[in-house]
C-alpha cells in the first residue's frame, strides 16, 4: 500500500517537476510586471494569462502523455488538453492537464498495441499520423464538453473549501497531515500534485497564494536540524547536522532532514507544531507567494514573495516555524539517549525483517564483481539523490577507479546499474526496478555506515587488494541458481530490427518452448516501457513485469543474437537480446548469473558475432 501511494504520488509530481522552470518563469513574470509587481509593465504583464492558461497546462499534459505513451503520447496529450483549456476558460486547467495527459497517452498506447503487426506495409506513417490526429480530436472534444466543466466544478469546490478553512482559521491544521506525509517521501506529490493546482487559480484571482507556502516552508525542518546539531548526544549525528542544514535551508532539499525524524519518530511533533504556527501567521497577515518554490529553499521563498512587505512577512513566517520547531525538538533530542543515526537505521531494518519473518539483513558487502556504475536514487530523482551522488562522486574521485556515479528517480534505475544507493523506505521499489543491481540501503546521504562500508570496499580495490567478504545469502542463491537453456532457444545471425520487434521475438520463442503463456509477450513490452531493459555492454535482457509472473510456467531463457545490433536507446546497440522467464525469485537468480557471465569482456565480444549456436550455448549453460 505504501509503495502504491508513493508511486502514484511520484507519477503526479513527475508531470510537474520537469516543467518547474516554466512555472518559475511564469512566477517571475507575475512578480515583476503585473500592476502591483516590482517593476510594473503593462505590455509584459500580458504574458501572465497566456502562460498560466495555455502554456503550463499544455506542458504538463504533454509530459503526462509522454510518461504513459512515449513521444506519441506527449503529442496527443497536448492536443487533448486544449479541449479542456478552451472548455473551461475561467480557470487554469492544471488538474485537467494531469488527467487528460495520461489518459491520452494510455489511449494511443493501446491503439499502437492493437495495430502492432497489422499495419499494411508502406502505410505506417500515414496510420501513425492520422491516429494521433483523429484520436486527439476526439479526446479534445470530450475534454471540451465533459472534462473542462467537470474540472471547473472541482476547482470551485476545492477553492471554496480552502476559503472556508482560511476564514475559520483552520488552514494551519493542514500541517498535521503535511509533515508526516513529507517524511514518507510524499512531499513532491503534495506540493506539485495538489497545492500547485489550487494555488495557480488563486494567483490568477488575487496575485498570490498561501498554498505555495504550506509544504515548501524550510523553517520546520531547519528547527529539527538545529536541535540535533546543538543537543544530539551522538557525535556522528551531531557532526552531520551542519552540512544538512546548509543543504536543506539554502539548497532546498527537504529530504535531508527526513532521516533525523525517522530515527526518533517523536520528533515529528516539532515540525508539525512549527508549521501550524507559521501557517497561522501567514493566514493572519494574508501572506502568499506569486509562484511555486521548487526546491523549497529560503532563496526560492524570498524570490517568489510579492512586492512590499511580502518579503518581510515571508522571513518572519519561516523564522516562527524554525523557532517553534527548534524549541519542541530540543528536549526530545536531549532525552533520546545515545542512540545514533546508524543504530536507528539498523533497528529499523531489523524490525522490518522480523515483520516479514526473515533474518536481519547482512551488512553491505560489494564482493569481487566489477563496479562501473553507482546510481543514487530518491523518489523524484532531482533532490537528495543528486546531492548524494555529487558528494560520493567527489569522495571517490581520488581513488582512480573510473566509476560512474549518477542520480535518478527510484523507478527509473538504469538496467546496467551495478550498485543502487537508496533510502531504506524506497528499497523495495529499487529492487523491483533493477533486480540485477546490488542495493545499498541508507538513511542519511551525509553520514551513513553503509555508505562508509561501500567507500571502504572501493578503497581496498584502489589499493590493489580484493575484498574477501563472505557472500550474503541472497548472493549465494544467485550463484547457485541454474539457468534453463537449450539449443532450440538460441538464434544466431538475425537481421537487425527495432527493439519492440526484438522483444516480441524473444517472447514468442519463450512461449513456443513452453516457458510462458502468450500473455507474457505483452508484459515484456510493458516492462520495457517502464524502464529500459538494456544492460549495457551490448546486451538487453527483456522480461515481463511483476504482474505477469502468473503467466510463467517454468524458468528459462532464450538468446537472440543480432550482429548488427538493436537500438534499445543505450550508448551502443544490443547485439545479444536475452529473453528471461523466472518462477518466483528464480527470475533474479537468472539475471545474476547472466550479469556474472557478461563481466568476461572477451567472452561477451565473441558472443556478439559468433555464427555457431554451440558456442553461445556452451557460454551460457
Amino acid at each position: 500500500m505504501k509503495n502504491a501511494v508513493q508511486k502514484f504520488g511520484k507519477f503526479l509530481s513527475a508531470m510537474v517537476m520537469p516543467n518547474i522552470g516554466a512555472f518559475i518563469a511564469w512566477g517571475f513574470i507575475t512578480a515583476l510586471f503585473i500592476a502591483s509587481g516590482w517593476v510594473p509593465n503593462e505590455r509584459l504583464s500580458g504574458l501572465v494569462s497566456p502562460m498560466l492558461n495555455n502554456l503550463l497546462p499544455i506542458l504538463v499534459a504533454y509530459t503526462g502523455g509522454k510518461l504513459v505513451g512515449g513521444d506519441r503520447g506527449g503529442v496527443i496529450g497536448a492536443i487533448a488538453v486544449m479541449g479542456v483549456v478552451v472548455g473551461a476558460p475561467d480557470y487554469p486547467m492544471l488538474m485537467g492537464a494531469m488527467l487528460m495527459g495520461p489518459v491520452a497517452g494510455f489511449v494511443i498506447k493501446k491503439f499502437d498495441q492493437a495495430m502492432d503487426g497489422h499495419m499494411p506495409a508502406g502505410f505506417e506513417m500515414l496510420i501513425n499520423n492520422f491516429s494521433v490526429g483523429i484520436l486527439g480530436m476526439i479526446l479534445a472534444i470530450i475534454g471540451f464538453y465533459l472534462i473542462g466543466p467537470l474540472m471547473s466544478a472541482i476547482l470551485v469546490i476545492l477553492t471554496a473549501g480552502v476559503n472556508v478553512l482560511v476564514s475559520h482559521s483552520l488552514l494551519p491544521l493542514a500541517a498535521i497531515f503535511i509533515e508526516p506525509a513529507k517524511v514518507l517521501f510524499l512531499n513532491n506529490a503534495i506540493n506539485h500534485g495538489i497545492f500547485t493546482s489550487i494555488a495557480t487559480q488563486q494567483v490568477a484571482e488575487a496575485g498570490k497564494s498561501i498554498m505555495f507556502m504550506l509544504e515548501a516552508n524550510p523553517g520546520p525542518g531547519l528547527g529539527v536540524l538545529l536541535a540535533y546539531w546543538l543537543f544530539s548526544p551522538d557525535k556522528t549525528t551531531k557532526d552531520s547536522a551542519p552540512g544538512a542544514i546548509i543543504i536543506h535551508f539554502l539548497g532546498g532539499i527537504h529530504e535531508i532532514y527526513f532521516p533525523y525524524v525517522l530515527m526518533n519518530p517523536t520528533v515529528i511533533i516539532a515540525p508539525i507544531v512549527g508549521n501550524i504556527c507559521a501557517i497561522f501567521f501567514f493566514s493572519m497577515t494574508k501572506a502568499g507567494l506569486v509562484g511555486p518554490t521548487s526546491p523549497g529553499s529560503i532563496i526560492s521563498f524570498l524570490a517568489m514573495s510579492p512586492k512590499g512587505s511580502g518579503m518581510i512577512i515571508t522571513i518572519a513566517g519561516v523564522a516562527i516555524a524554525t523557532v517553534v520547531s527548534f524549541l519542541i525538538a530540543s528536549p526530545i533530542v536531549k532525552m533520546s539517549g545515545s542512540k545514533s543515526l546508524e543504530e536507528a537505521q539498523a533497528a529499523n531494518a531489523a524490525a522490518k525483517a522480523e515483520a516479514k519473518g526473515q533474518a536481519p539483513a547482512a551488512p553491505v558487502s560489494i564482493g569481487s564483481g566489477e563496479i562501473k556504475k553507482i546510481i543514487f536514487a530518491c523518489d523524484a530523482g532531482m533532490g537528495s539523490s543528486a546531492m548524494g551522488a555529487t558528494k560520493f562522486r567527489n569522495r571517490i574521485k581520488d581513488l582512480g577507479l573510473g566509476i560512474t556515479v549518477k542520480n535518478t528517480s527510484v523507478d527509473n534505475l538504469p538496467a546496467d546499474t551495478d550498485v543502487a544507493v537508496v533510502q531504506t523506505i524506497l528499497a523495495d521499489r529499487a529492487r523491483k526496478c533493477c533486480p540485477s543491481a546490488r542495493i545499498v540501503e541508507i538513511g542519511n546521504f551525509l553520514a551513513d555506515a553503509n555508505l562508509d562500508a561501500l567507500y571502504a570496499e572501493l578503497e581496498k580495490r584502489a589499493n590493489g587488494s580484493t575484498p574477501s567478504v563472505e557472500a550474503a545469502p541472497a548472493e549465494e542463491a544467485v550463484k547457485e541458481g541454474g539457468m534453463v537453456l537449450n539449443k532450440a532457444g538460441i538464434k544466431a545471425g538475425l537481421a537487425s530490427v527495432d527493439k519492440w520487434t526484438a522483444i516480441k521475438e524473444a517472447g514468442t520463442l519463450l512461449h513456443k518452448l513452453g516457458y510462458v503463456d502468450e500473455g507474457y509477450i505483452d508484459a515484456m513490452a510493458e516492462r520495457e516501457k517502464l524502464a529500459s531493459v538494456y544492460m549495457g555492454m551490448g546486451v538487453a535482457i527483456p522480461h515481463g513485469t511483476t504482474d505477469a509472473k502468473n503467466t510463467v510456467k517454468k524458468s528459462g531463457i532464450v538468446v537472440l543474437q543480432y550482429p548488427e545490433g538493436v537500438d534499445f536507446g543505450g550508448d551502443e546497440p544490443a547485439n545479444l537480446v536475452v529473453g528471461i522467464a523466472g518462477v518466483g525469485d528464480e527470475h533474479l537468480q537468472i539475471l545474476g548469473n547472466i550479469v556474472t557471465l557478461l563481466e568476461d569482456t572477451e567472452t561477451m565480444e565473441k558472443l556478439k558475432t559468433t555464427a555457431t549456436v554451440d558456442e553461445i550455448y556452451n557460454a551460457f549453460k
